[in-house]
C-alpha cells in the first residue's frame, strides 16, 4: 500500500508510475472516493462537536432549572444523533471504497529501475560462470528425468493433473538434499531458520500483496478462509503483523521452506513441459525486515546470499535488474536471478530478490521504534528465493550432463545424497 499522501498530493507521479509498470488502476475514481470521504469526515465532526455543544447547554439549562427550554433542546439533539448515524454508516462505506481501490496500486518503482515495457528492458548487471560445453547435443531435464527413471510426469497427470510431477528414488532424495543444504548454507551465514504454516488466511495474503489482486492465482481451501501458500514470503514477511519492533533488533533475516502452491490463471500455454511451471513446487525463502535507511543494502546482501547457493553448486547465472514493466505487483527494485539451462539454451529466472520498500509493511502494519525514541515508522521489507528447489534441479539435470545420460552430483551436495557421486538409471 502507497503512502496516502503520496497520491492525494502528487496524483501526477502515481499515474507515471503506473504508465511506466504498464499497470491500470482507477486513480480518478480512488480520487473522488478519497474527496468523498474527506468530506463526510468534516461533516461528521462537524455535526459531533454541534451535538457536544448543545448537549452541554442542555446540562446547563436543567441545572438554572429552565427545564422546558431544556426539553426543547433534548429533542433537536435526538434528531442531531440520527444525523449523525446516518453520516457514520456513508463514512464507513466511504472509508471502504477508498481503501479496496488502495489495495489495487502497485509498488512504485525505485529510480534505479531500467523503465519500459517487459523483460526486453531488462538490465543484465554481471554474469557469473561459464555455461558449459558439450561434445553432444545436451538434453532438457524433460527428457534426462525420464530416462534416468526419476521424473515421472504421466503418473502426476493421473492422480493430479496437469503442471504436477512425480520424483522417484534418487530424483526425490536430491530433492530433499537441495532443500536441506538451502537451509544449512543460510543457517550458517547468519539466517534464522523458521518453519511456519503452509495454509494462511486472507488477511496474511492482503498483507503481503497477493490479495485482493491476484486471487486467481490462489489455491483456496472451500468453506474456509484460508488458501494454500503461493511462497513462504507471504507467512514469513506476517510473522510481526502489528508488532512494533525495536530498530536494535533490526534487520531481521528469516529463511524458510515451504511447498509452493500456485494456480498459474494467467499462464496457460507457457512452459507446459518440464518442471519450469508447477503448480506445486519447493522452494527456500529469504525474507529481511530492516529500516528504511538501510533496505537497499539489505537488498545487495539478500541477493548476494542466493547467489552463494548457485556458486557453491558451481552453476552458471546472471543477475538481472528487471525493467518497470516487468517487475512484480509489491516491488519498487527486483533482481533476478536466471541460472544457464544448457538443453534450453538460455537463461531463466531461479530467484527473484526484491525490495518492496514500505509498501508491504503499510498493508500489513509492520512498524519499528527508533533507537533515539519518537513515532514508530514503518519497516521496509524484502524477499527473494534461496532457491527455487525444482528449477535448481533442472539446472544441476541439465548441467551435469553426461554424453551416456548419467548425471554428476555437484560435489558439495554429495554429503547430503550419501555419498552418491553420479545419477544413472541404476541409481535412480
Amino acid at each position: 500500500m502507497l503512502n496516502r499522501e503520496l497520491w492525494r498530493q502528487n496524483p501526477e507521479k502515481l499515474e507515471k508510475a503506473l504508465k511506466d509498470r504498464g499497470a491500470e488502476a482507477d486513480v480518478a475514481a480512488l480520487l473522488a472516493a478519497d474527496r468523498l470521504f474527506r468530506s463526510l469526515q468534516t461533516e461528521l465532526d462537524a455535526k459531533k462537536a454541534e451535538a457536544n455543544r448543545a448537549s452541554r447547554q442542555v446540562g446547563a439549562l436543567f441545572a438554572a432549572g429552565q427545564r422546558e427550554e431544556a426539553l426543547r433542546l433534548k429533542e433537536g439533539l435526538a434528531a442531531l444523533a440520527q444525523q449523525i448515524d446516518a453520516l457514520e454508516e456513508q463514512l464507513e462505506a466511504a472509508r471502504a471504497q477508498v481503501e479496496a481501490l488502495e489495495l489495487t496500486l502497485p509498488n512504485l518503482p525505485h529510480a534505479s529501475v531500467p523503465v519500459g515495457p517487459d523483460q526486453e528492458a531488462n538490465r543484465v548487471e554481471r554474469v557469473w560462470g561459464q555455461p558449459p560445453t558439450f561434445s553432444f547435443p545436451p538434453k532438457a531435464h524433460w527428457d534426462l528425468g525420464p530416462q534416468l527413471g526419476i521424473l515421472d510426469f504421466e503418473r502426476a497427470t493421473k492422480v493430479a493433473g496437469a503442471r504436477f510431477a512425480v520424483l522417484w528414488g534418487a530424483g526425490a532424495a536430491l530433492e530433499r538434499a537441495l532443500i536441506t543444504f538451502m537451509l544449512d548454507t543460510h543457517r550458517r551465514a547468519g539466517w534464522q531458520e523458521v518453519y511456519v504454516p503452509f495454509l494462511v488466511n486472507r488477511q496474511t495474503l492482503v498483507g503481503t500483496g497477493q490479495l485482493p489482486k491476484f486471487s486467481q492465482d490462489l489455491f483456496k481451501v472451500e468453506g474456509t478462509d484460508l488458501y494454500l501458500v503461493p511462497t513462504a514470503e507471504v507467512p514469513v514477511t506476517n510473522l510481526h503483523r502489528g508488532e512494533i519492533l525495536a530498530e536494535e533488533e533490526l534487520p531481521k533475516r528469516y529463511c524458510a521452506y515451504t511447498p509452493c502452491f500456485r494456480a498459474e490463471a494467467g499462464s496457460y500455454g507457457r512452459d507446459v513441459r518440464g518442471l519450469i511451471r508447477q503448480h506445486q513446487f519447493d522452494k527456500v525463502e529469504l525474507v529481511h525486515l530492516a529500516t528504511p535507511e538501510t533496505s537497499y543494502q539489505e537488498l545487495e546482501i539478500l541477493t548476494g546470499q542466493a547467489e552463494q547457493v548457485l556458486q557453491l553448486l558451481q552453476l552458471p547465472y546472471r543477475v538481472v535488474t528487471l525493467s518497470t514493466g516487468d517487475m512484480g505487483f509489491a516491488a519498487a527494485k527486483t533482481y533476478d536471478l536466471e541460472v544457464w539451462l544448457p538443453g534450453q539454451g538460455c537463461y531463466r529466472e531461479i530467484s527473484s530478490c526484491s525490495n518492496c520498500e514500505d509498501f508491504q509493511a503499510r498493508r500489513a502494519e509492520l512498524k519499528f521504534r527508533p533507537k533515539g525514541g519518537g513515532k514508530a515508522q514503518y519497516l521496509h521489507t524484502l524477499n527473494g528465493s534461496g532457491l527455487a528447489v525444482g528449477r535448481t534441479l533442472i539446472a544441476i539435470l541439465e548441467n551435469y550432463q553426461q554424453p551416456d545420460g548419467s548425471v554428476v552430483i555437484p560435489q558439495v551436495l554429495r554429503p547430503y545424497l550419501g555419498g552418491l557421486e553420479v545419477l544413472t538409471s541404476a541409481a535412480g
